[in-house]
């Protein structure tokens, strides 16, 4: 924490946080200091980045190669009718400056890959998975538990949602421990054939955003170990266990990946062979909002 300076317009905007106990003048230091990776300016990074924002997160990084389509509109709502054609990452930047001065945005107008993603991450202290495919997925897991660098996973599909935060340490699982592989190509379809609802982004991006707050604060429990499970249609919330599993290629006691580019991030994404029968079970939310056949890192 660079000390606790800030000026008369932050004590101001910021005053609901810094009456908090739990949050403070030094939470919201904390919260300016920091800086977060949203990977996917869709339909779940439009309400991370919103609150993100905000809440007065200093530095946001905003990973996304897609453009803006009109069909995107009905549920990501960062982006407006001017933005139609333009690139998502500057969309979102610009949405973001307007709404808070404080806030550093860096655009990464790039699609997520074993080439770039290490370098992407380093300059991070916690990500956000937004994306809308089991590719990207696999490749944000497996690059951050191994960097030791922590994020929050969601996924939407139809009205139901998942949520999950993998701060890593040696008792954390992974997304692998959940999900050893992807399902089989065309197994699970995709939103732009499925559909979505319109405001279930909405609630799954605003809970993955309120654990990047909560890590960044230390404060209450994250959701380390456990999936929420999210039942738009019957309003029902639902949390199991995740283990972690000792025989995880990643995290588990005889890892056999030791980088990103010993594995392969098409089709199942599968490590040497791929997982156990576990895998059938891959992702049992969907694939995330795909509008372009699942190819591009926003949901």
């Amino acid at each position: 924490m660079s000390g606790l300076d800030l000026d008369p317009t932050q004590l101001d905007r910021y005053s609901r946080h810094i009456i908090m106990d739990d949050v403070g003048p030094a939470g919201q230091q904390a919260l300016l200091d920091a800086s977060i990776l949203v990977v996917g300016a869709g339909g779940l990074g439009s309400p991370v980045l919103q609150y993100l924002a905000a809440a007065g997160v200093g530095t946001l990084g905003v990973a996304d190669d897609d453009v803006v389509e009109l069909s995107n509109l009905q549920r990501q709502t960062i982006h407006g009718n001017d933005d139609v054609g333009r690139k998502k990452a500057r969309s979102a930047a610009e949405f973001v400056e307007s709404r808070n001065p404080d806030v550093d945005v860096r655009t990464h107008d790039l699609r997520v890959s074993p080439e770039n993603v290490e370098a992407l991450i380093a300059d991070y202290d916690f990500v956000v998975d937004a994306s809308d495919n089991f590719q990207t997925r696999f490749l944000v897991n497996d690059a951050c538990t191994l960097a030791g660098v922590p994020f929050s996973h969601g996924a939407i599909f139809r009205f139901e949602g998942q949520v999950t935060t993998f701060p890593g340490g040696e008792d954390a699982p992974c997304y692998r421990c959940l999900f050893p592989e992807a399902p089989p190509e065309g197994t699970v379809p995709d939103c732009s054939t499925a559909g979505v609802l319109g405001v279930l982004p909405g609630t799954v991006g605003s809970i993955q955003a309120t654990e990047a707050v909560k890590w960044v604060l230390d404060e209450g429990e994250l959701l380390d170990g456990r999936m929420l499970f999210y039942d738009a249609a019957n309003m029902e919330f639902d949390t199991f266990e995740v283990a972690k599993r000792p025989d995880c290629p990643v995290c588990g006691d005889d890892p056999a990946v030791e980088s990103v580019h010993d594995v392969e991030y098409v089709d199942s994404c599968a490590i040497g062979g791929g997982g156990d029968d576990d895998g059938e079970n891959a992702g049992a939310v969907g694939t995330g909002d795909g509008d372009d056949d699942a190819e591009v890192t926003q949901d």
